[in-house]
C-alpha cells in the first residue's frame, strides 16, 4: 500500500463520516431539540413568547 491509497481510503472514511452528520443534523429526531437550542441566546420571557408563537401557527 502506498501513500496515495491510504489517502483515498481516508476521504472515503471521512467522507461517509460527514454524510452520516448531515443526517443526524436533518433528522427529524433531532429537530425539536434543535428548536429549542436556536432558542437559548434570549431569555426566559421572550422564549415563552416565541414558543406559544409556534404553537399558535403549527396549529393553523
Amino acid at each position: 500500500m502506498d501513500i496515495n491509497t491510504i489517502r483515498g481510503i481516508t476521504t472515503a472514511i471521512l467522507l461517509v463520516i460527514f454524510i452520516g452528520f448531515i443526517f443526524w443534523a436533518f433528522s427529524k429526531k433531532r429537530s425539536k431539540a434543535f428548536s429549542e437550542a436556536e432558542l437559548l441566546p434570549f431569555d426566559d420571557d421572550t422564549i415563552q413568547q416565541i414558543k406559544k408563537k409556534r404553537e399558535v401557527s403549527s396549529h393553523e
